[in-house]
């Protein structure tokens, strides 16, 4: 049975309900909105013509076309206006008292035929759909925030969901110009099913003040490229939304990883719900307001008063890609450089990958030839960590073993001179374990560079129990002086990116274990709806399975939660010598490695 989609209303005209009817009257459709507040219906065509008014003014239309989309929106405060509707989406608070009394109230009105959808991202589509007349017609389709730039659209089956209705409305939204994932009914669905269960250690991590919320959120952008911070993205959201999500999450899985931080019920019930209230995790200028302003727990510049030691000479152990990276970034900055590793030939190899790098740069313009030759020229390839006896800094990039790191740290406590700082480039191992194989452990600090070292500009400066303030200081000092963004971290496992992250990838895994969805649609979910630059899967395969699987178990022992179990999905593949990439095979298969 062919189902044509021309005529669509929408129900209830919030921001995300605008922003459907925008893509829809957009794509030539008759659009139907409907609000019970004349000013949120007034707001509604006011931001639809706003937005097309920016369109022409962009090129991106015409003003015949602008003229055409805002005269097939309409709007009303009576639901009776959807009566020739061929699909109604509501898109009202998430509330099953809320979404129940519009669906009741539709049955009574509607064809037959028509198709009926929930905007829900938290709430069960199955039970929506049984408490309708016509519960085959019934389905989810979850747009993303702002529904006109994100391709994503969701579309949620329940056992009840009749085909036709799925076919009819996955060809809407290829018409729409969105790329639409199929998925079955569970709370999240596939993107916020894992984008909220990040959202929410993001939220425990600041309420257990294991870091600020502006290193939080610098840490995964600058870390992972993403396009926003998550305690930004709470705020966005609106803290209310995402403890709905979770409950609603928590509810069916019984993970503690879903069970909503304290935080956000005592910021809901507060009032303070995001950029809509003004206030969240962050402070705004207004009500709606997206500009951030200072308040109480804005840091201050003047708030660290150690001074940090003087650097001039730097001495990078190692002689992988992560060493090279660094003795890079260093020698770029100004700083004289030791290179050591475990013979001389290794020592020359990693000095010659820096030259490549630093040749790439001067063919992409960004540096002279000139300044390739003195970066090049500050760098000093050792055979033996004895040449770092008059370095101010050392920093290791050496295997991620503890046993290898200590002894070390054991030598560097030998070798260098008194007041050097020591540092670990370590991303899962404790800091004060390599601190202790050492007679000065005040002296000791991590500092998490993120590879490739040269491009990414986050550094996670973990300072243990012991490490002093003066040295605190020298390090985010340095940071400053190699173009780096520092943030402040203890020592736990995992620090802040990879304690977020992995869960994140471990939790992917297990929807792909429980056939919840394949892996390209939660790939491309978390890419069109998440904006991550790259899916789940994509990830695991470069960083290495081996390496996720070294962390997850890291981060399970630390913490102890079962939610963070690494999936036994992932622990077969790693047995089975399926490592991603550089074996030519992981969760998907390569060419070569």
């Amino acid at each position: 049975m062919d189902i044509p989609l021309r005529t669509v209303a929408v129900v209830g005209l919030g921001t995300m309900g605008t922003g459907i009817a925008e893509v829809l009257a957009r794509a030539g459709r008759e659009v139907i909105g409907i609000d019970i507040s004349e000013a949120a219906a007034r707001q509604a065509v006011s931001s639809l013509e706003a937005s097309t008014a920016r369109a022409v003014e962009r090129g991106r239309m015409t003003d015949e076309e602008r003229r055409d989309a805002l005269a097939r929106f309409r709007t009303f405060s009576d639901l009776q206006a959807v009566a020739d509707a061929d699909l109604v989406i509501e898109v009202v608070p998430e509330s099953y008292e809320a979404k129940q009394q519009v669906f009741r109230a539709l049955d009574a009105i509607v064809r037959p035929t028509t198709v009926l959808a929930t905007g829900t991202n938290a709430l069960s589509v199955t039970r929506l759909a049984a408490d309708s007349a016509r519960p085959e017609r019934v389905l989810g389709l979850h747009f993303f925030n702002p529904a006109p730039a994100m391709k994503l659209v969701e579309i949620v089956s329940s056992v009840l969901t009749a085909p036709q209705a799925v076919e009819a409305v996955t060809a809407l939204a290829r018409d729409l110009g969105k790329e639409p994932v199929a998925i079955g009914d569970r709370p999240g669905f596939v993107a916020d099913g894992l984008l909220f269960g990040y959202l929410n250690q993001a939220a425990a991590m600041y309420e257990a003040k294991y870091a600020s919320r502006e290193d939080i959120d610098a840490a995964m952008r600058l870390g992972c490229g993403l396009p926003m911070g998550p305690l930004a993205l709470l705020d966005l959201i609106g803290v209310d939304t995402a403890r709905t999500v979770l409950e609603a999450m928590y509810s069916e899985s019984h993970d503690r990883l879903h069970a909503p931080a304290p935080v956000l019920k005592q910021l809901s019930e507060a009032g303070l719900n995001g950029r809509k209230s003004g206030r969240g995790f962050y402070t705004y200028a207004a009500a709606g307001s997206q500009e951030v302003v200072p308040d109480a727990l804005t840091p201050r510049e003047s708030a660290d008063t150690a001074v940090g030691r003087p650097v001039r000479s730097v001495g990078v152990a190692g002689s992988g890609t992560m060493a090279s990276g660094i003795a890079e970034v260093f020698a770029k900055a100004g700083y004289e450089v030791v290179l050591a590793a475990r013979s001389q030939e290794k020592a020359e190899k990693a000095k010659a990958r820096i030259a490549k790098s630093l040749s790439r740069s001067v063919d992409k313009g960004r540096m002279t030839a000139e300044a390739r030759e003195e970066a090049l020229g500050r760098v000093a390839p050792a055979d033996s960590l004895d040449a770092f006896a008059d370095v101010d800094l050392a920093v290791e990039a050496v295997a991620e073993d503890l046993e290898v790191k200590q002894q070390l740290f054991a030598t560097l406590d030998k070798v260098c001179k008194p007041g050097a700082v020591l540092a670990t480039t370590t991303s899962s191992l404790p800091v004060v374990a390599c601190a202790r194989a050492t007679s000065r452990p005040q002296d000791v600090v991590g500092m998490h560079f993120f590879n490739p070292a040269p491009a990414m500009k986050l550094v996670e400066v973990v300072r243990t129990v012991l490490t002093s303030d003066e040295v605190h200081a020298t390090v985010r000092e340095v940071c400053g002086k190699i173009r780096k963004h520092p943030v402040d971290c203890g020592d736990r496992a995992g620090f802040i990116v990879n304690a977020l992250l992995f869960p994140y990838l471990n939790n992917a895994v297990k929807m792909v274990e429980q056939h919840y969805a394949s892996l390209d649609d939660i790939d491309a979910a978390m890419k069109l709806g998440g904006g991550y630059p790259m899916g789940p899967f994509e990830l695991l395969d470069v960083v290495g399975l081996d390496v996720s699987l070294a962390i997850e178990q890291v981060l399970h022992r630390e913490f102890r939660d079962p939610g963070l179990a690494p999936a036994p999905l992932l622990e077969h593949l790693v047995a089975a010598g399926c490592l991603g990439r550089k074996t030519g095979r992981g969760f998907r298969e390569y060419a070569g490695r």
